[in-house]
């Protein structure tokens, strides 16, 4: 419902957007040959190039923002995030436009004109966005484009959809009250909500309020009590959706479903699937490429200076899990004694540990030891950003002890992580580094993936907690 309500509003401001993205190319062309710089008339342009390139902007544009989550429910609802987003959004067009005027061999375009174009297309786009905020409140104080919502239930669930709901009134989505009905005593719901009556008189409630749609929110406990709901409905005229109660389970990437007019609903997956897979793994095998490539001569002179210093080998594999639970030899540069686990079994590393050897300090303080992964990750077994590998003997262990603990093994293990640029490394809170393993998981984007790789040059080789 919620999506079909603002299906209209998101196409709308789509067509708006190609149409400004035409625009403002227009507009830069006229600036740059016409209105700031006065090149001789045999230095203009052909203008008829700018033209059919602004067609071709005015499409891309639409496919871009649409692609960079611009048009997303909880994208447009929060005007300082639905900026944020149109800024990655014209950032990811430009360079599109750069690359596509670099293979476009018949024409050569003026790179201060691009400048213009992105300048001009930015605050064109913020005062659209404040005019169409204007005109939705304008719409909906005259009951135009308005759903009136009734929920019945008393709970967790509905509590929070309550919360969510307060967010989508500038959409014209507006909780006319609440019908409490359950077996709990005590209420969840905020007593500033307007009680509007008692489930018997559901059918007056309807007309009298004009509501549109009804959200059924039952506790698990109550769920018995959903057939005399629908007997009830079934005489009203009013859309009718149903909030399930999950308990204790842990969402992530929650999805719905239709299996022939069968009603699925994913609550946990991993978002590496379609197209995201695709961007992530070229991510990973063009940046693995390139840092191998600028890294080789650091490696080198590493093994050899690691079998200078101590005997044995410069390399070893551990076996890791990663995605799916499945296991692999992560690949590091030996930093500790031979057989260093061989009186005590697989234990932690620990601060001034002395089963490392005095080079080994060197590389485990500047995490320089794991330089060697990045063929894991030009393999596939590895990514460059994901949640930190860990041995199987520990996990077997941790997955009884911490909850959720094993949903981080939905994405590829990787040599940095948003857990590992925020100090949460070696010996510190087990529960804090799943905590964030599990936000990089559920808010993941190429752009966050960039985000992490580029602090970690800055946080993540100056660890304290690297030992």
């Amino acid at each position: 419902m919620l999506k079909r309500h603002t299906q209209v509003f998101a196409s709308v401001l789509r067509l708006m957007d190609m149409f400004l993205a035409f625009g403002a190319w227009e507009l830069a062309y006229q600036l740059r040959f016409h209105w700031i710089n006065f090149p001789p008339a045999s230095m203009v342009p052909s203008h008829e190039e700018y033209l059919k390139a602004a067609l071709f902007i005015a499409v891309l544009t639409g496919f871009v923002f649409a692609f960079s989550g611009v048009y997303r429910l909880h994208k447009v609802i929060l005007p300082r995030r639905e900026l944020s987003y149109l800024l990655r959004g014209t950032l990811s067009l430009l360079l599109l436009t750069l690359v596509a005027a670099f293979f476009y061999r018949e024409f050569s375009f003026s790179r201060i004109h691009t400048l213009y174009f992105l300048s001009s297309f930015l605050i064109i786009l913020f005062f659209s966005r404040l005019l169409s905020r204007s005109i939705l409140h304008w719409l909906h104080a005259r009951g135009t484009h308005v759903e009136h919502v009734l929920l019945i239930g008393n709970g967790v669930s509905a509590n929070k959809f309550i919360e969510r709901l307060e967010s989508l009134k500038s959409l014209g989505i507006v909780l006319k009250g609440v019908i409490e009905i359950g077996s709990n005593s005590k209420s969840d719901i905020p007593q500033d909500i307007p009680r509007i009556g008692k489930i018997e008189q559901l059918n007056q409630i309807i007309q009298v309020n004009q509501i549109d749609q009804v959200f059924i929110a039952l506790a698990s406990e109550d769920q018995h009590m959903l057939p005399e709901l629908k007997k009830m409905l079934a005489e009203q005229w009013v859309d009718v959706c149903i909030i399930p109660d999950l308990g204790t389970f842990r969402t992530m990437h929650t999805e719905i479903e239709s299996f022939d007019d069968m009603p699925i609903i994913t609550i946990v997956q991993s978002p590496m699937t379609g197209w995201n897979q695709v961007l992530k793994r070229l991510l990973d095998i063009s940046g693995s490429f390139f840092a191998i490539v600028i890294f080789a001569p650091g490696m080198l002179l590493i093994s050899i200076l690691i079998k200078l210093t101590s005997s044995g080998p410069a390399l070893y594999g551990q076996e890791r899990m990663g995605l799916d639970g499945r296991t692999f030899r992560a690949l590091k540069f030996r930093s500790m004694q031979i057989d260093a686990e061989s009186e005590t079994g697989a234990v932690w590393a620990s601060e001034n540990d002395e089963r490392r050897t005095k080079f080994g300090i060197f590389l485990r303080r500047y995490s320089l030891d794991e330089l060697p992964q990045l063929f894991n990750v030009f393999k596939g077994e590895m990514s460059l950003v994901g949640p930190r590998p860990e041995r199987p003997v520990f996990i077997e262990k941790f997955k009884s002890q911490i909850p959720n603990y094993m949903l981080r093994h939905k994405v590829k293990a990787g040599i940095t992580g948003w857990a590992q640029i925020n100090g949460w490394r070696g010996n510190t809170s087990l529960e804090k580094r799943i905590e964030c393993d599990l936000y990089y998981i559920e808010r993941w984007s190429i752009w966050f993936d960039l985000k992490i790789l580029f602090l970690t040059l800055f946080r993540g080789f100056f660890d304290p907690n690297a030992y």
